[in-house]
């Protein structure tokens, strides 16, 4: 994965999760095109992703509890922030809230929150059980976020997810904006599980 620490970033996009809900792959598979199983963060890691006239910086931060404060000065100026989780593990979204509700709180005023499921592609659609409760249930009433659910192996949804990120936040000219329309494809939390079949959406 490339990194460069001279450029200067048009966006800070940062993406925040527990331990080993995936944040790495995202990211690697997004600016890298592969997948490839990834070492824990330790800190932070700060990646570019160049984006028409833009550069991105995407900081990727470690999910372990230890680093909460580091991830807190990270959110400073952030643009975008993704939170992700393990669609496997319910738990994983339970924590969104109550772990980085108040880290967020350091990112911009307007800054745009996108909540993620990772690892689709192990999901067992009869065994699902990923719902908003508790805190989970107040973050998203409270943010409105848009949801992806995507597999870093099966690339799927990971490059939608981005760009919708960088579409929302950047300016875009009349033949970008013609380019992408149509392209993204999002769920809002807010809405009722579809009847009849298809895919589940959070409450």
């Amino acid at each position: 994965m490339s990194q460069t620490g001279k450029r200067k970033a048009d966006l800070k996009v940062i993406i925040l999760g527990d331990y080993a809900v995936g944040k790495t792959s995202l990211i690697c598979r997004y600016i890298d095109g592969k997948f490839q199983k990834q070492d824990s963060t330790v800190g932070a890691a700060f990646f570019f992703k160049p984006w028409g006239p833009y550069n991105i910086a995407v900081w990727d931060t470690a999910g372990d509890e230890r680093y909460s404060g580091l991830s807190h000065f990270y959110c400073r100026s952030a643009g975008a922030a993704i939170l992700a989780f393990d669609l496997n593990s319910p738990k994983t979204f339970e924590s969104l809230w109550a772990r980085f509700g108040s880290i967020l709180e350091a990112a911009n005023e307007d800054c745009l929150k996108v909540v993620v499921g990772t690892k689709s592609d192990e999901l067992d659609q009869s065994t699902r059980d990923v719902r908003c409760r508790g805190g989970s249930k107040a973050y998203v009433e409270r943010c409105g976020a848009p949801y992806f659910e995507t597999s870093a192996l099966k690339n799927e949804n990971v490059t939608e997810m981005f760009e919708y990120i960088f579409q929302r936040c950047l300016p875009l000219s009349a033949e970008q904006q013609r380019r992408f329309k149509g392209k993204v494809s999002t769920i809002d939390l807010l809405e009722e599980s579809s009847e009849g079949g298809g895919r589940k959406k959070c409450c």
